[in-house]
């Protein structure tokens, strides 16, 4: 291999510095044939840090000196590193506004306001205890006193393959994005850096691709459940599932996919755009760079919600008689909107509507509760025992709250259901959420507000999983990658 760097002595090095990064580096060379490669370092990675992807170790080496089919030496390993501790001190002292050696809480959200992130104590606060990415580095504060010593910063950001401040601070935060088929949930917080730069629609555009590859893959059972919900007989899932084949084959399970995949774009435009004008109401002019507190961001995000699923809210009543439409009844999304338009006029594409909207409600304060409890028991549990969660843990927290959110809105999401199938109720529960309710009550018991529940559950493992991974794949690929 050709060096790009010259080979550099270690008796350049103090002392202390030498077996510091002897050690580092013979963690990564994991085959201890004293040199790292890419096998080497996707290996560390995997071990010690599995959510981070191989572009990752591919963008380390790249700075490293790696080359496709090379590896690093432990003098272009030591070389790298130097010139990267020269940076880190430089964003450092940055940071350090008093120049006492450190940096505090108030100097941390100064920094991340100076770029244009609005972050609030408690925040601030948890990045401070943030657990490294590297378990051998321990924790950013190791030593607990709510500062950052020179040390810690370096210790914790020495792998990042990132050099100016911008990058650093976004190493240190990352978010999710998980499609389990139903979009109510609370909106993400975009930076103003993120508004700015364009960023938010990459996210946006990653986070539908993600939903439109896991609605796809998931829709088999989201159709089943539609059935087993308009059906008040009390068929089994196996029952249902036979009848549905034997009606349309195994290609028409998908039936109402195509237009759940299309409404996916109109609904988060509609969402983010919502959300944030409702953010700015909320904040005013004078705290426009203050996070909304959790209440706050329940209200906007509920909000937000009814705005969007006020206006695609025809696609969804679209989405349900296709996926109960008979083979030939419909030749597709048009024609079938000409045909129950003619049938039964414009009121029609809002049955439904109230239920769906104070579905909304349950499901979006839940989700949200859940999940910021989950958190906050993540962290201290994790701190606590100095562990690094793997990432089925991190997608279990998300899933979880996403499922007790639909657990608690189910029933209304049921009668929604009902009527946006009614093409003509029975008399005196026309086009009514009470009289469906108590229809459904009387005739199928409490247990009839939960039909179809089951395959609920059983898409939401799947879907969350592809929709992590193919939202990794694809923010990856638009230059916004999860870290």
């Amino acid at each position: 291999m050709v060096h790009c760097h010259p080979p550099l002595e270690l008796e350049e090095l103090p002392k202390e510095d030498e077996e510091r990064l002897e050690t580092l580096f013979s963690k990564l060379d994991t085959d201890g044939n004293g040199k790292i490669d890419i096998h080497d370092l996707s290996k560390a990675l995997k071990e010690l840090a599995p959510h981070i992807n191989r572009s990752y170790a591919e963008k380390f080496l790249a700075k490293s000196g790696w080359k496709d089919g090379g590896d690093v030496t432990l003098s272009e390993f030591i070389h790298y590193v130097r010139e990267h501790e020269k940076n880190l001190r430089l964003q450092f002292s940055h940071l350090d506004k008093n120049k006492d050696g450190k940096v505090d809480l108030e100097e941390l959200i100064s920094a991340f306001a100076d770029l244009g992130i609005a972050i609030g104590r408690n925040e601030a606060t948890n990045l401070l205890k943030r657990k490294a990415v590297w378990p051998i580095f321990w924790w950013m504060d190791q030593d607990g006193s709510l500062n950052i010593s020179y040390d810690e910063w370096r210790d914790y950001l020495l792998l990042a393959p990132a050099s100016d401040i911008h990058s650093l601070i976004h190493f240190w935060r990352h978010s999710t994005y998980l499609d389990i088929g139903e979009d109510m949930n609370v909106p993400d917080d975009f930076t103003q850096s993120e508004l700015q730069t364009g960023k938010w629609w990459r996210h946006l555009l990653a986070g539908g691709i993600a939903g439109a590859v896991s609605r796809t893959c998931t829709a088999p059972l989201d159709r089943l459940k539609v059935f087993l919900q308009v059906n008040p007989t009390r068929e089994n899932m196996g029952k249902c599932l036979a009848k549905m084949i034997s009606e349309g084959g195994i290609s028409g399970m998908w039936r109402g996919n195509g237009i759940n995949v299309i409404k996916i774009a109109p609904e988060s435009a509609l969402k983010f755009a919502a959300y944030e004008q409702v953010k700015r109401l909320i904040k005013g002019e004078k705290t426009k760079n203050t996070p909304l507190e959790i209440h706050e961001r329940f209200v906007a995000g509920a909000t937000a919600g009814a705005i969007s699923q006020t206006v695609i809210y025809p696609l969804e009543v679209l989405k349900t008689r296709l996926a109960l439409r008979k083979t030939g009844q419909y030749s597709g999304i048009v024609d079938a909107a000409k045909k129950i338009y003619a049938r039964e006029g414009l009121r029609c594409f809002y049955k439904g509507y109230i239920p769906n909207i104070l579905g909304i409600v349950p499901y979006a304060g839940i989700d949200l509760a859940v999940y910021e409890t989950l958190k906050k028991k993540y962290i201290s549990t994790y701190q606590a025992h100095n562990e690094q969660p793997g990432m089925l843990l991190l997608l279990a927290c998300g899933s979880t709250s996403c499922t007790l959110g639909q657990v608690c809105s189910y029933p209304l999401a049921l009668i929604r259901t009902r009527l946006q199938a009614q093409e003509k109720a029975a008399k005196g529960a026309e086009g009514t959420m009470r009289g469906t309710f108590r229809e459904i009550v009387q005739r199928e018991g409490l247990r009839g507000l939960y039909r179809g529940i089951t395959p609920n559950f059983i898409k939401v493992i799947p879907a969350v999983s592809i929709s992590y991974v193919v939202y990794e794949y694809a923010s990856r690929s638009l230059g916004v990658n999860m870290t």
